[in-house]
């Protein structure tokens, strides 16, 4: 995200205390009690509680005993291989497997000009204006974490946030902005997705306008291939979920990228959920930890101009139309449905409706069969969790933003909220567990993303820009 809610709430006084903890074992019997779900008699897998987090002598990353990481990048410090500095602001990254190794696509969010941007190296550029500094590099690693070369596979973007990767081996990059041509610092328009490979060899820089021009987060295809989900990080008003669909008998592949430049591609429209009474929900704030798990029927409505030429694309809804949220961020899909966030919903902000709850974190999952989504994780507001000297600090979570689902099925969530910043295991319907802090500073996780092996979580601390190789017994907690 382009600005965190750290960075707006820093200094702001700390409420009262003991209200809502989302601790260790909290809500057992709502997990125990779970439907069945993504179509099928199996519950949402379950996880086991992980240690206590040791404090790291280095001052980087506290981890559970038996767990450990190795730096990959750092920002400023590692090279790229054309020589340039490791650029800064990692964020939403891939995993893939190459051999004998594995391959990291990594974006970096950058607004603008800034020394540590993303070279534009030929071949490689969308926006060849000194402001368009953001853009992905790629990184191969050992099985044991070491650095074993990094280059740049899109350059010329703007705020590279999140995105997601293709079943056919690339990664989509979703810009999250709205900022168009000025002619100086940016020649070309913003706010868009684009695909990006891995060899070193293949580059097409273009816009995939069919899939919009908005403030993207992150996206899924489905496994048919004939859908993208998307989200969209974006307030006055708030943003939404989106879902591409293909034309009828059209599946996605790796020549797509030609045809989705076109922006009348397809069809784009924004969720709505809907109530008992069949009206959208206005707001997901209005619903809470009483609806966990209830499957809510939804309904998809087009996007007029998908381009956002005068109006951008959320304001041309009108009120009770669709369904609005703050913060939609991470998205992961899986072969049943595709799981996405809302960071918080703040008390006292205009994006926030009178009537509807403060809260500090959703995930919900989008069943592809039965057509519904469901609260399947909810972090009720919680003044305790914002205080940095809390004794609670690896008990209390607050602002779940990149999501991403483990070899066995259970979420890891990277927190950007207040006070101290963790990776999270959760499971829907259960409990949620701290399984690394930040010891550095108070910047956000990012990216995390797990090897299909399940030997390694990759994250990364968006500040100063570093990424992490994660190893350790993560089978006798998740397995």
């Amino acid at each position: 995200m382009s600005v965190d809610r750290r960075s707006v709430l820093r200094g702001a006084a700390v409420g009262a205390a003991g209200v809502g903890f989302t601790t260790v074992g909290a809500v057992p019997t709502l997990a125990e009690a779970a439907p069945a779900s993504h179509g099928d008699r199996s519950p949402f897998p379950q996880h086991k509680p992980f240690p206590p987090l040791l404090d790291d002598p280095k001052g980087i990353l506290a981890l559970p005993a038996g767990f450990r990481y190795k730096v990959v990048t750092k920002a400023g410090e590692t090279k790229l291989k054309s020589g340039q500095a490791t650029p800064n602001a990692h964020d939403g990254t891939a995993v893939f497997s190459t051999g004998n190794h594995y391959r990291l696509i990594q974006n970096h969010e950058i607004g603008g000009a800034t020394d540590l941007g993303v070279p534009q190296i030929e071949g490689t550029v969308y926006d060849a204006g000194v402001g368009a500094a953001g853009g992905c590099t790629v990184i191969d690693v050992s099985k044991d974490g070491t650095n074993l070369g990094e280059w740049v596979g899109i350059s010329g973007t703007l705020t590279n946030c999140a995105g997601g990767p293709t079943p056919w081996g690339t990664w989509m990059t979703c810009e999250e902005t709205e900022n168009k041509a000025n002619g100086t610092t940016r020649l070309k328009d913003h706010g868009y997705v684009f695909e990006v490979w891995g060899d070193g060899k293949t580059a097409h820089p273009v816009p995939l306008k069919a899939l919009g021009r908005y403030a993207h987060e992150a996206l899924a295809i489905d496994e048919d291939r004939t859908h993208v989900y998307l989200s969209e990080d974006a307030s006055g008003p708030n943003g939404t979920f989106y879902r591409w669909s293909a034309p009828r008998g059209y599946k996605l592949g790796p020549r797509s990228w030609q045809d989705l430049q076109n922006k009348d591609f397809g069809t784009l429209e924004a969720l709505a959920i809907l109530g008992d009474d069949g009206k959208p929900i206005p707001d997901v704030a209005y619903l809470t930890s009483a609806q966990l798990l209830r499957p809510f029927r939804v309904a998809w409505v087009p996007v007029p101009d998908r381009d956002g030429a005068t109006k951008s694309v959320r304001t041309q809804f009108t009120d009770g139309q669709i369904t609005r949220g703050k913060k939609f961020e991470g998205v992961y899909g899986t072969k049943q449905g595709v799981y996405v966030v809302n960071s918080y919903a703040e008390s006292g902000t205009a994006d926030l409706p009178a009537d509807a709850v403060p809260h500090d974190g959703m995930v919900w999952f989008y069943n592809y069969d039965a057509k519904t989504i469901q609260l399947v994780t909810y972090f009720p507001e919680n003044a305790a969790a914002d205080s940095a000297g809390s004794k609670f600090q690896d008990l209390n979570f607050d602002g779940p933003d990149n999501v991403t689902v483990t070899p066995w099925g259970s979420l890891i969530l990277a927190e950007d909220g207040q006070a101290a910043s963790h990776v999270l295991s959760a499971t829907p319907g259960g409990p949620t567990y701290a399984i690394a802090r930040n010891m550095l500073n108070d910047s956000e996780f990012t990216g995390p993303t797990f090897s299909a092996d399940g030997k390694v979580l990759f994250v990364n601390i968006q500040t100063p820009g570093i990424t992490l190789a994660i190893t350790g017994p993560w089978r006798d907690y998740l397995g």
